[in-house]
């Protein structure tokens, strides 16, 4: 499932809008990686979307 575990970020639905103004539906899929995390002291494999892993919100397990 593209959700993260942390902020539940997911996918986001909407309209695709061409030059000629005509509208078909698309989706916007949030950027989930798989990473290893310390989650309460044990190492976990999380799915986490890349901006949580970026602004540190989540620990790598090393």
């Amino acid at each position: 499932m593209a959700k993260c575990e942390y902020c539940n970020k997911g996918v986001t639905f909407g309209n695709q809008v061409s030059h000629s103004n005509r509208k078909t539906s698309r989706t916007w899929k949030a950027n989930i990686r798989k990473v290893k995390a310390v989650v309460s002291g044990s190492s976990k494999t999380v799915s986490i979307c890349s901006r949580c892993l970026r602004s540190g919100k989540v620990t790598r397990a090393v």
